[in-house]
């Protein structure tokens, strides 16, 4: 019986990289054409804020797609969990946020309070994230392993 868990588990993870294949292709094509677009649109040439704003974040969904497939290949081809690559990614996504807010749309109390929450959440996954590069764990098949590197 955990056998064919095991192969059915593989099965949904294979199917899942090749949904996010899919995914990635779509959006390096929409980044693509944003690029081209904010480039030749307003101000040839030129990206306005608004403009770079978009790109940035595009690249970086892109970017976060390309980890959380890596994330997959290495449980696909190793069983185990990289923690430190779910780590950087949510590191990553909030970036994006970051770099995304929209201020204009918030009254100061607001944006003040959604700031220090972002805040809050950036140190504490930045001290997971050391941490775990200090330990060396990953998380595998229901039991820790330690690569000391």
């Amino acid at each position: 019986m955990i056998e064919i868990v095991n192969k059915f588990e593989k099965v949904v993870y294979a199917l899942l990289m090749i949904l996010l294949m899919a995914v990635l292709i779509a959006a390096v094509v929409e980044l693509g054409w944003l690029l081209v677009t904010s480039l030749v649109h307003t101000t040839p040439w030129l990206l306005e804020t608004h403009e770079l704003i978009a790109v940035l974040g595009g690249f970086l969904l892109v970017l976060i797609g390309v980890e959380l497939l890596d994330t997959i290949k290495a449980y696909f081809r190793e069983n185990t969990i990289h923690v430190e690559i779910v780590v950087l990614l949510a590191i990553i996504a909030i970036a994006r946020k970051v770099i995304l807010i929209d201020p204009s749309g918030m009254t100061g109390y607001e944006l003040g309070v959604e700031m220090m929450g972002t805040g809050v959440i950036v140190v504490g996954l930045t001290a997971g994230y050391y941490l775990i590069k200090k330990a060396g764990i990953t998380i595998g098949s229901g039991e820790e392993n330690l690569d000391r590197k």
